[in-house]
């Protein structure tokens, strides 16, 4: 795909891989909208719309802006979300709720009020950022693997159904980058939110280093786009020598869990 005057929204724009992607596509000579949570930014950039994308009405405004503002769109981009986890006992039943609305279901409302576009059309992209826990699931994280798991399922489902029209889907595996992404961090497991702010701050991969990633695989038409050595590494772990991925998953359970050394 060619990026040069292609009609982009982007999600989660404000800050982090949204807003890395955002600079990446403007620069390639794309047209981006670019949507947050967070009021208009002071820089009064028109190339902005406010969107919650728990809220079908504001998914609904977003289809009206990009007719009105761009004709149409080319590419998608589900990219807002946040963090969130916790062992099994102690990740509550209104977090799994949280985290579901919006990380699971937000890529879901998105991508369904686009559709009817792209269809009509015959072509367009879209980019479901996901996580490498969609592909690999390390203890403590129940609730934030399996709404990646989704994304993941979600996305190629959206792919098969849709490529008949033209429309290639794609979805994003990242392992930890430095970013913002805890700040929306949630839950009672205050261990795990140590463990994850930690591997995110030591990461030695930037959103920008994610971002030209995730633009390279798009370029190249690859639907799971697994964009760092880190994360390429895990998953073909997993996928060639399971009892190696099960005893260091395994491992890192009974250190959250203080357990290790003792079996």
């Amino acid at each position: 795909m060619a990026f040069q005057d292609a009609r982009v929204l982007v999600t989660g724009a404000a800050s982090g891989l949204g807003a890395a992607l955002t600079t990446k596509l403007r620069d390639a000579g794309a047209r981006v909208l670019a949507t947050d949570l967070g009021a208009e930014p002071a820089d009064g950039d028109p190339d902005y719309l406010r969107l919650d994308i728990t809220s079908e009405d504001d998914w609904a405004a977003a289809v009206d802006r990009v007719e009105e503002q761009l004709g149409g769109l080319d590419m998608l981009v589900n990219n807002a979300g946040v963090a969130g986890g916790g062992r099994i006992d102690l990740c509550t039943i209104d977090e799994w709720r949280w985290i579901t609305e919006i990380n699971l279901f937000g890529v879901v409302r998105g991508t369904r009020a686009f559709v009817p576009g792209f269809k009509r059309q015959r072509s367009g992209r879209i980019v479901n950022v996901a996580s490498l826990a969609g592909l690999v699931h390390p203890a403590g994280m129940g609730s934030y693997n399996a709404v990646k798991a989704a994304v993941v399922a979600f996305t190629e489902t959206t792919g098969h159904e849709l490529a008949a029209y033209g429309v290639q889907a794609h979805a994003v595996c990242p392992s930890y980058f430095r970013t913002n992404l805890m700040d929306s961090l949630h839950g009672s497991d205050e261990m795990l939110g140590q463990v994850m702010s930690r591997l995110v701050h030591g990461s030695p991969y930037t959103a920008d280093d994610i971002a030209q990633a995730v633009l390279d695989g798009v370029e190249r038409g690859d639907e799971l786009i697994v964009p760092d050595d880190a994360a390429r590494f895990a998953y073909e772990l997993k996928q060639s020598d399971r009892a190696a991925y099960d005893a260091m998953m395994r491992k890192q359970a009974a250190k959250l869990d203080g357990l290790e050394g003792t079996a």
